[in-house]
């Protein structure tokens, strides 16, 4: 169905990545490309001489093991880790690649984002691709 699937990744508890690769692997196409995203916000400049030097990197690193973890899991699954804004990543990333597909994890919202997480959210207004919300 899909040839080029987007799944970005929060290492949140209450995410639903297996979820998500399930997902995937009913949706995709023989021979897919899926691209595990993670987005990796910037620490506020008030904030950053709290966090210990190398501590980004160090991040980084752990968050692409992680990543690498999952996509051995799934066929034709990779992991890539960008830095921005989470909404604005995905969809630049989603872009750049072609996806025709993003399956995205949405957590149970509060007051304030009834419906969707703001992320999630972001997401399926703006995207130029069929994009699955999964709860």
């Amino acid at each position: 169905m899909y040839k080029s699937i987007l799944i970005p990744v929060s290492f949140d508890e209450d995410r639903e990545t297996d979820t998500a690769m399930d997902v995937a692997r009913m949706l995709a196409d023989k021979g897919a490309d899926i691209t595990l995203l993670h987005v990796m916000e910037k620490v506020p400049s008030y904030a950053v001489d709290y966090f210990p030097e190398g501590y980004r990197e160090e991040a980084r690193r752990a968050v692409e093991g992680a990543l690498n973890d999952l996509a051995a899991r799934l066929p034709g699954a990779h992991g890539v880790v960008t830095d921005g804004h989470a909404g604005r990543g995905i969809l630049d990333y989603a872009a750049e690649i072609g996806a025709d597909c993003i399956i995205v994890a949405s957590h149970k919202p509060g007051l304030q984002d009834y419906f969707l997480g703001s992320t999630a959210a972001h997401v399926v207004r703006h995207a130029h691709c069929a994009v699955h919300v999964l709860r």
